[in-house]
């Protein structure tokens, strides 16, 4: 298979990749393969190759909302890191879906556009985000895409409206079908005062640090909060703030945050996610939603 990829000349190709370095949890096993496609062409000649020999895969962002397990991933781990064109016309943005979210935020900013603030802390890629709606503040994706081009599972290309996008609390049309692809995203934003922009994102900086664990490896939030309720307050409630698990640790921090303070397993991760969800729904009859993707 490696050979067979290798002489489609897709793009840059890694062997058996260690997924610790792919994602923010800095957990993971070894991937068989990575690949970097340089274009939609060399996009869509691997993906007819993986299809047409049943082979397994997963596009992969920044890796920041996502558990990989410990376990060999028998297949190709594809990055759209390439795909990071931009162009900037007055409010308008075309950008890639390999382009770093955070970096477009900061970016905007300094452009005096406003809309993208609530991103400026959310380290995922522009596909990664739109496949999740990310969001923060009150604010997502959603209220700022115009439009998304997308690879369809009969590999064609088209383009989706924000309609048809179907952006709901942290879901999309993608997430709902994954077998489309992003390939980019055309979002509006709305001319600011830079100053204020600045300050607002540097004031929320300044508060993430002070109230969540940064300074170790995580995929941010575990839970979406339940409505009318905090999942780091129920957490707390059932006395797992603190709680660890070989190296995964429930953060004393934010107790909706699970780190890695050392070589933590994803096993371990995976199993405090799996007591929390069990004992809230025992104890409180809710059933918290985790944010989080595990990859097998």
């Amino acid at each position: 298979m490696i050979e067979e990829v290798k002489k489609l000349k897709c793009g840059e190709i890694k062997e058996n990749v260690d997924m610790r370095k792919y994602t923010t949890y800095k957990t993971g096993g070894i991937a068989k393969l990575m690949v970097f496609p340089k274009n939609i062409d060399s996009l869509i000649k691997l993906l007819k190759y993986i299809k047409n020999n049943n082979i397994k895969h997963k596009i992969l962002g920044k890796g920041s909302n996502i558990l990989f397990s410990d376990d060999y991933y028998d297949g190709i781990i594809i990055k759209l890191d390439e795909f990071k064109n931009i162009e900037i016309d007055d409010t308008k943005i075309i950008v890639g879906a390999g382009y770093s979210l955070v970096k477009l935020a900061l970016q905007t900013a300094r452009l005096g556009l406003t809309g993208l603030e609530f991103a400026s802390g959310i380290p995922g890629s522009i596909g990664g985000a739109i496949f999740m709606n990310a969001g923060a503040y009150k604010s997502d994706m959603g209220y700022i895409v115009e439009s998304v081009k997308v690879l369809t599972p009969q590999l064609e290309i088209k383009t989706l409206s924000n309609k048809e996008m179907d952006f709901h609390y942290r879901t999309s049309f993608i997430k709902k079908n994954p077998d489309y692809i992003c390939l980019e995203a055309t979002i509006n934003l709305v001319k600011g005062d830079r100053d204020l922009i600045l300050e607002l994102i540097s004031d929320r900086k300044r508060r993430r640090l002070e109230s969540q664990p940064l300074e170790f490896p995580s995929a941010g939030s575990v839970f979406r909060n339940p409505e009318g309720d905090y999942a780091g307050r129920l957490i707390e409630e059932i006395g797992y703030k603190g709680k660890r698990i070989g190296d995964a640790k429930v953060s004393d921090k934010h107790a909706n945050f699970i780190i890695n303070i050392g070589h933590a397993k994803s096993e371990d991760i995976k199993t405090l996610i799996s007591e929390i969800k069990k004992i809230i729904k025992q104890k409180y009859n809710i059933d918290l939603k985790v944010e989080q993707e595990f990859v097998e």
